[in-house]
């Protein structure tokens, strides 16, 4: 029996997975899975096992397929701008897929490494007024679009086909976690208009920025959760598994520093500390990059495993606290994220037709049709 009922979305993070098989009919049936702690491939390679196992028992469909997530501090944004004269003739849309097509070619010319998860239009600039969506009917001389690529090396995806070859499943489509859940958490907080979601994971750390509700940046910072419990163990001397189980319960470990003669106080001055870095290297590097001075505000939105050590009691004692919010997310969440995105969720996102789907046409991949929101 094929998997033609439910579509399976799994995110293959670096010491955990999540998975979750949606019925394309009947919500109710969705069923969701989340993996025991890893740190390396050959325990990863297990804890897929499990899983599907349990997604084939609860379907009752044999797993061929997946839609993967991943997030990984090798990933590269790349940002483009592009220009066509048009001499005053109507706009097309067939003028947009000229310069998106030309754009992917630079990528691939100058960065043949690199495999192209997301193409994100952040701007079009037709006659120098700035428009976040592609108008109808209006005539231009001018016309010209910036846009973000977010890629990963093309070794990483080749790993990932390989290590699920394994198991006899294929991969059809490939998402940024960190990107995807964005955009899908971004409904939460429509009220604010610049907002930066800031996901902290095992060893990078994703921001994805919204200026006045649209994504206008995307950067991978390589620190994460995993260089607190180092700098725990460092500084503790202790052991990494040690340092890791303090970090993870921070609010539950008196009696284990108590019988280790370690200050619970010193453990919560190392943590905010790193935090605090972490938080200050993507402030820095939203205003950087978009050449925004220091008057500019903007909410923090903290998810991920690594900033579950921040809950509400401890939120105060970071000297950001009131630019901070921490989004609480299930597994569920996650992978619905990428289902919302395949579905057209992000008008800004060019979406990628695979090629068997075409058949005419100069495009290699096609190209989603612009409306205002």
């Amino acid at each position: 029996m094929k998997n033609n009922n439910f579509e399976v979305y799994l995110d293959f993070g670096t010491s955990k997975i999540r998975a979750g098989a949606i019925d394309k009919n009947n919500p109710i049936k969705n069923c969701f899975y989340e993996s025991n702690y890893f740190t390396d491939y050959i325990t990863a390679g297990t804890e897929i096992e499990k899983i599907i196992s349990k997604l084939e028992k609860d379907t009752n469909e044999y797993l061929e397929s997946i839609n993967l997530m991943i997030d990984y501090p090798e990933a590269l944004p790349v940002c483009l701008s592009l220009s066509k004269n048009l001499d005053g003739s109507k706009l097309k849309k067939e003028d947009i897929q000229f310069l998106i097509q030309d754009a992917k070619q630079q990528i691939l010319r100058n960065h043949s490494d690199q495999h192209i998860l997301h193409i994100v239009i952040k701007n079009y600039k037709i006659d120098n007024i700035d428009y976040t969506f592609l108008p109808s009917d209006i005539n231009c001389n001018l016309l010209s679009i910036d846009i973000i690529f977010i890629c990963v090396p093309k070794k990483i995806i080749d790993f990932f086909k390989s290590f699920f070859f394994k198991f006899d499943v294929s991969i059809k489509e490939i998402f940024c976690s960190s990107y995807a859940k964005s955009i899908s958490y971004k409904k939460n907080f429509s009220s604010i208009k610049n907002i930066s979601f800031i996901d902290i994971g095992f060893n990078k750390t994703s921001i994805t920025h919204y200026h006045k509700n649209e994504i206008s940046f995307f950067h991978v910072l390589p620190i994460g959760g995993n260089h607190i419990t180092k700098d725990l163990s460092k500084i503790l001397n202790i052991d990494l598994l040690s340092a890791e189980k303090i970090k993870l319960n921070l609010n539950k470990t008196e009696n284990i520093l108590i019988k280790k003669n370690i200050s619970l106080d010193l453990v919560q001055k190392i943590i905010f500390a790193r935090i605090e870095e972490i938080l200050e290297l993507c402030i820095k590097s939203i205003k950087l990059y978009q050449n925004l001075d220091d008057s500019y505000q903007f909410q923090m939105i903290l998810m991920g495993d690594g900033s579950k050590i921040l809950d509400n009691k401890f939120k105060e004692k970071i000297i950001f606290s009131k630019e901070i919010d921490l989004l609480e997310e299930t597994t569920e969440d996650i992978c619905e994220a990428a289902l919302k995105l395949s579905e057209g969720i992000n008008k800004q996102e060019v979406v990628i037709i695979p090629k068997k789907q075409i058949k005419e046409g100069f495009f290699e991949k096609f190209f989603h049709f612009f409306q205002p929101k």
